[in-house]
């Protein structure tokens, strides 16, 4: 008897939605990118080009720009930033699919994203990164030992539809971690990407390459890393994960040596492209927003 092939739809038509989608179509599985506008066309015309090891290559991709209620799908995978998750869940709402993966920062918890879509929300985050310039996908997956894919239930149950999507990882051979406090990775992760990318806008604007390099910007990231982090703990939040906790023991002039490293590599040069740190400082504030929020809430000041 023949197993069901797992459907999938990858909603969402950026880096992190075409890593997964290329993956999961070279291992054979159902996929269908929902995308709009440009990129809808692009894809359907042709197909999803990503460079490999230097060669620009294509990959033929089922697209659609509508999404019915009743065009039903074992997973969907929601791969937009923090501040487009909202309006990507409610366009969800009532498509009958039992398995939402939001593949995104969150910075304040579930609430609002259950009451969108209830238990359907699988919350996860993604282990690949890169850019798309000129309608080529480059990619960057790191080695599981650096970092994988995340996901798991929000009350930490190993469900049946988990061990679901762990099959379909590795079918994909795609890195993946199960975490069991998924709210608190989250929140973590957020606070790490505050500290990090907000260190790279002033009101708004890139900051330049050369004050980029420069300590003052490194020791912006280590206080602001440092306070974020003592705040969650006294907020309740455990810092997950816990080897993240280092980071609040460690001198500040070692971070800040750190950080200026890292100031240093063609990863932040890429960051500081127009394009992606338009959205990344959108993305940036609302989670800074709603962080502040869950602290409130939680009676710590900032």
């Amino acid at each position: 008897m023949s197993v069901k092939q797992n459907r999938i739809l990858i909603f969402g038509a950026g880096v992190i939605g075409s890593i997964y989608a290329i993956k999961f179509i070279e291992a054979g599985i159902d996929v269908t990118m929902f995308a709009r506008s440009n990129r809808f066309k692009t894809l359907k015309e042709n197909g999803l080009k990503y460079n490999d090891k230097g060669v620009v290559k294509s990959i033929k991709v089922n697209v659609i720009d509508t999404l019915e209620n009743d065009d039903v799908y074992d997973f969907i995978f929601v791969t937009v930033r923090y501040d487009q998750a909202e309006s990507a869940l409610l366009a969800l709402k009532d498509n009958q699919s039992k398995n939402i993966v939001t593949m995104t920062n969150n910075s304040i918890g579930f609430s609002s994203w259950l009451d969108i879509v209830g238990d359907r929300l699988l919350p996860g985050f993604p282990g690949a990164g890169g850019q798309i310039k000129d309608g080529i996908l480059y990619a960057r997956i790191p080695p599981k030992v650096l970092f994988a894919t995340m996901f798991g239930e929000i009350n930490g149950l190993e469900t049946e539809r988990v061990k679901k999507l762990t099959k379909l990882f590795k079918t994909a051979k795609l890195p993946y971690t199960i975490n069991k406090d998924m709210k608190s990775f989250l929140i973590t992760h957020s606070v790490s990407d505050i500290a990090l990318l907000g260190s790279l806008y002033f009101e708004n604007k890139i900051i330049d390459e050369e004050t980029a390099r420069i300590r003052k910007t490194a020791h912006k990231i280590t206080i602001t890393l440092k306070a974020y982090l003592s705040a969650i703990q006294k907020a309740g939040v455990a810092i997950n994960p816990s080897a993240f906790k280092i980071v609040l023991k460690c001198p500040n002039f070692i971070l800040d040596f750190f950080f200026m490293m890292w100031l240093r590599t063609k990863m932040v040069k890429d960051m500081m492209l127009p394009d992606y740190a338009s959205s990344a400082n959108n993305e940036t504030v609302q989670l800074n927003n709603d962080l502040l929020k869950l602290l409130n809430q939680n009676d710590v000041i900032m």
